[in-house]
């Protein structure tokens, strides 16, 4: 399970340490976004941000906060049935956390466009182009059923980068073992006061603002 998740920058990705741990955890905390609400307006809305930062994701830690604290008073008691109890919410909040603190630095008003250097060869070995890729993230993306997010991921094993579908807030290390690069939430609080029901339009918008820096940095990063 877990022991807590950094707050903010690229170690938010990554559980860490046995639940032992719990018993002297720090509690999580809401990380700053590294922009202002409006700053990647026109594309994602200033409304929309503010809502999803200082409501959604900071529901998340809060709850987050609150399993871990019933799991400790659980552990502590020997409670295993209250432990087993409590797997869902660590996993929802804590995936919710995970995600969205990827998402923000994944995205930048300075950004767009193609990413360069390592991270585009590996695109293109992958993929077999920047547009071919593209259009499969996107495509995967819109065909999340209900909420979720569509992911760029790097298979450590395979040495191979590999999109896939997650629903809700299923951590994608968590639950399929490739390490986030890129994730792009189609819940729809992330859309739907700008674009509606039409979340193509959403995806279409998006890769105006992506961060291919810190994209770039995060693949150099787990290939250490």
């Amino acid at each position: 399970m877990l022991c807590r998740f950094a707050s903010a920058g690229r170690s938010g990705s990554k559980l860490i340490a046995p639940l032992g741990c719990l018993v002297s955890r720090q509690k999580h905390t809401l990380p700053d976004l590294p922009y202002d609400y409006g700053a990647l307006e026109p594309h994602i809305t200033a409304e929309i941000m503010q809502l999803h930062h200082s409501k959604h994701h900071a529901t998340y830690v809060n709850n987050l906060n609150v399993a871990e604290e019933k799991y400790k008073e659980a552990l502590a008691k020997g409670d295993v049935t209250a432990q087993v109890a409590l797997q869902p919410a660590l996993k929802f909040n804590g995936g919710g956390h995970i995600n969205h603190t990827i998402f923000w630095t994944n995205l930048s008003p300075n950004g767009g466009g193609e990413p360069k250097g390592e991270l585009m060869e590996a695109i293109k070995r992958d993929f077999g182009s920047f547009a071919n890729f593209k259009e499969k993230l996107t495509a995967v993306s819109v065909g999340v059923q209900g909420s979720g997010w569509g992911w760029l991921g790097y298979n450590k094993e395979q040495g191979r980068l590999q999109i896939a579908a997650c629903a809700n807030q299923d951590p994608l290390q968590g639950t399929t073992g490739l390490i986030p690069l890129l994730g792009i939430d189609v819940w729809e609080h992330a859309y739907y006061l700008q674009y509606k029901n039409v979340r193509p339009d959403y995806l279409k918008a998006i890769w105006n603002v992506i961060n291919w820096e810190d994209i770039s940095s995060r693949y150099a990063a787990c290939k250490k």
